[in-house]
């Protein structure tokens, strides 16, 4: 066990803006996924810092061990990383959940601390788990089964209210009655399936930004910040559509410029359409100017100017990541993916003449109505690129989440999916890098997604099991035929013989 502490306290030696706080209310604030997840997510970055903001009270973060096997076989419990403390001393953990397979780290977590994963299983004398994150935006219900209440949206203000009302209240029981009143609070023990709306911040509390800047994550000593949230774009298959909190909402460069630190040596600018913030280039060229290096995400090729991927080569980008999502330009203009043929070989063309090493584009398979006609499209089309500059091909395949417009639409099928890969890698090999998620782990996103609580309950007998794909698809081919449900995909299913649910 000391081994695996020395770990902790060398990563926090490392940081720069970590909080050490006491104080009488203690939240164990928990990332499922490993550290270096965990410390990219911008979100949790600025709940950490709000939390401690508040006099009062203090957050200690916990995350999901790089070595789960390694921390099993200690024995020892899961401890915060700013206090070393058990997570389960504190009475409440409060979970950041960003995609439906971190549920699995969930219940590891869980289990790691002694806390019985099931609400169900659990006394007063346990934690209060409080969980919210990019997920509540389309379906947190396959995590009802295991948390007591669920902040939908934007936290950024109401996750005062929501702490305020557990630290006050003489009980679990009582804290979860007064939250079932709250407008964007989600108590499974009380509302059924019924969701409340989801959150919106204020204006006045954006950006959300970096508290700690740290050499071991993804994004490897960057400080993120958004300089805008939300988007104005109508993209079928997307959460973060223009419908979802009154789409994009601006930051001003100045206010984005004066909260970088001086410390801060590369910035990360993030958010769902930062390129289409109005002064993003010269938010870009005033942080080269200043000697940093910049990172840019969701990088719309309608957007991509001169100006803008000189910027971006200054700022230390070698590789122009962009996106076309449909495979044709007949796919693109069914999911109001607004990209162009004539785009897309603009970005082509602006990455060579700035000397980018290469072209990253990001495609989405298995979309509905899609052909193989579609993929060929593609294929000819990653050749006629490739010629202009080194091309890479992302494919992932299509799933649908709720709350969108293509919600409900069938999985296409892991046959089906891979057949379009296979298409698709046989058409550009040796010409077109490509790089393809499993069409197995879509499938169990897709059932998560699509799903409710039996599919959550399914996820922790597959996780007890073992937590390999054959586990996982036994758990859920196991879930009972008349469960409530919108749609029941298994995963030889093809599009359009899934069937429909209640």
């Amino acid at each position: 066990m000391s081994d695996l502490k020395g770990e902790i306290l060398a990563r926090v030696r490392d940081e720069i803006g970590t909080i050490d706080k006491d104080a009488p209310e203690a939240v164990a604030l928990l990332y499922p996924s490993p550290y270096r997840v965990g410390m990219s997510s911008l979100g949790y970055q600025t709940i950490y810092r709000s939390i401690n903001a508040t006099e009062g009270r203090a957050a200690h973060r916990a995350f999901l061990p790089d070595d789960l096997d390694a921390w099993r076989q200690s024995r020892a419990p899961l401890v915060t990383h700013e206090k070393l403390r058990p997570v389960s001393d504190y009475p409440v953990i409060a979970v950041s959940v960003a995609y439906e397979t971190e549920l699995a780290g969930l219940i590891q977590c869980l289990e790691l601390a002694g806390i019985p994963p099931l609400a169900e299983d659990r006394s007063e004398q346990h934690p209060f788990i409080l969980a919210g994150g990019p997920l509540t935006f389309s379906n947190p219900l396959p995590l009802a089964p295991f948390v007591d209440a669920v902040v939908m949206g934007e936290a950024d203000q109401s996750v005062h209210d929501v702490l305020g009302v557990i630290f006050g209240s003489d009980s679990k029981d009582s804290a979860m009655r007064s939250l079932s009143a709250h407008p964007h609070v989600f108590v499974p023990s009380s509302q059924g399936d019924l969701l409340p709306p989801i959150d919106k911040a204020d204006s006045a509390t954006l950006p959300a930004y970096s508290q700690i800047i740290t050499p071991h994550t993804e994004l490897r000593n960057m400080f993120l910040i958004e300089p805008e949230r939300g988007c104005h774009r109508g993209c079928t298959y997307c959460v973060m559509r223009r419908s979802t909190n009154d789409g994009m909402r601006i930051v001003k460069m100045d206010r984005v410029l004066s909260l970088i630190p001086d410390e801060a040596k590369r910035v990360g600018l993030v958010g769902a359409a930062t390129t289409d913030h109005p002064q993003i280039a010269d938010i870009v060229n005033a942080l080269v100017d200043s000697g940093r290096e910049v990172g840019l995400s969701s990088l719309r090729a309608d957007r991509l100017t001169d100006e803008l991927v000189a910027a971006l080569r200054r700022g230390g980008h070698r590789v122009l990541t962009t996106a076309s999502d449909g495979a044709s330009q007949r796919m693109r203009d069914i999911i109001q993916r607004n990209t162009s043929e004539e785009q897309l070989r603009n970005a082509a063309k602006l990455a060579r003449r700035h000397g980018m090493k290469r072209l990253k584009l990001y495609v989405m398979v298995g979309l509905p109505d899609e052909t193989d006609e579609d993929i060929d499209e593609l294929i000819e089309f990653g050749a006629e690129l490739s010629s202009l500059i080194p091309l890479s091909l992302g494919v992932a395949p299509f799933v649908a989440k709720r709350n969108t417009p293509l919600d409900g639409t069938p999985f296409a099928g892991m046959p089906l999916v891979e057949a379009r890969l296979r298409r698709l890698r046989r058409g550009v090999r040796g010409r077109v890098e490509l790089r393809a998620t499993s069409a197995r782990w879509a499938w169990v996103e897709y059932v998560l997604a699509q799903g409710g609580r039996a599919e959550g309950l399914a996820v922790l007998d597959a996780v007890r099991a073992g937590g390999r794909f054959s586990d996982w698809k036994r758990a859920f081919n196991a879930l009972p035929e008349e469960r409530p449900r919108r749609l029941l995909v298994r995963p030889g299913d093809r599009l359009g013989r899934a069937s429909a649910g209640a």
